[in-house]
């Protein structure tokens, strides 16, 4: 049995293309603003793509560039006066942050009515409470990509997620609980740790690991959604290049899984659209706007 791929690419564009239609169904335009603090050159990539995807789904992009010696207060006035800013909907902080900036200090300035990565303290709060609010973009990605393989109706499913970090582990964990699924998060200290892979229905490696999931570790049949994204050495590319793998070594999961994602081109495309999709539906709680159907 080969896997059949879940396409990220095709998922993102049509969510996408549900929030270009959402966006021209709204009586006014939303808005994010990003912030981006110095020059690092993967997040330039990461911004310029954001600002061209906002504004191609028919949306008002603000780009805000602070220098990397930029101190706490500068960021967290920036952040303040966004806060204030009737137009914006969204605010996302670009991270990592040059050396020697809280990060996680920042976040918590944003207001979490536009906190459209919902990386919050109330953001988390509301989703663990079961609340309305914005839900963290990849996680979101995550039950988006297992919905298309297996169906809408995720119930009962046995969802292992590999990791146990706030960004995604949990946030994902209780997502798929949201959907009515059994949920284990398993982690690097997890007694048997293969074998409780090998329960999954829908197994989730996000550890950051590179290629840690192997091909015995995945129950014939399930779903491998892998959050993953490592680069290794390809010396078969040529001397210094590097590839792209997941947390799970592809070559054999893909012998086991009945679905899985490809790295890249699997859950990376689907954090770009859930945090455009975030960015209307903040717009229409803010601004009292009814949600266009297909969100």
């Amino acid at each position: 049995m080969t896997a059949q791929l879940i396409d990220g690419k095709a998922i993102a564009q049509d969510v996408r293309a549900n929030v270009a239609a959402a966006v021209k169904a709204l009586p006014g335009q939303p808005t994010l603003a990003v912030i981006l603090v110095g020059e690092d050159p993967a997040s330039q990539v990461y911004v310029n793509s954001k600002i061209k995807q906002t504004e191609e789904c028919g949306m008002r992009s603000l780009h805000r560039v602070l220098p990397a010696d930029s101190t706490q207060y500068a960021v967290e006035k920036e952040i303040d006066a966004l806060n204030q800013d009737p137009e914006v909907d969204g605010i996302l902080l670009q991270l990592p942050l040059p050396k020697g900036l809280d990060a996680d200090a920042a976040i918590e300035k944003i207001s979490p009515d536009k906190d459209v990565d919902g990386l919050t303290e109330t953001s988390a709060g509301r989703l663990v409470l079961g609340k309305p609010g914005l839900r963290p973009c990849t996680p979101s990605g995550c039950v988006i990509l297992a919905k298309r393989a297996l169906g809408d109706d995720l119930s009962g499913k046995h969802v292992v997620v590999v990791g146990r970090s706030i960004l995604v582990g949990k946030p994902a964990a209780l997502l798929f609980l949201a959907e009515n699924c059994t949920v284990t998060i398993a982690h690097s200290r997890t007694k048997d740790l293969p074998a409780t892979c090998r329960e999954a229905d829908i197994l989730v490696p996000a550890v950051g690991r590179p290629l840690m999931i192997k091909g015995d570790w995945v129950k014939p049949g399930a779903t491998v959604i892998d959050v993953g994204i490592n680069r290794i050495d390809a010396p078969e590319k040529g001397e210094g290049k590097t590839r792209l793998v997941g947390d799970a070594d592809f070559s054999e999961c893909v012998e086991s899984a009945a679905h899985i994602t490809p790295v890249p081109g699997g859950v990376g495309p689907m954090t770009i659209a859930c945090l455009l999709q975030n960015t209307v539906l903040a717009a229409c709680a803010r601004r009292g706007w009814e949600i266009p159907a297909g969100l």
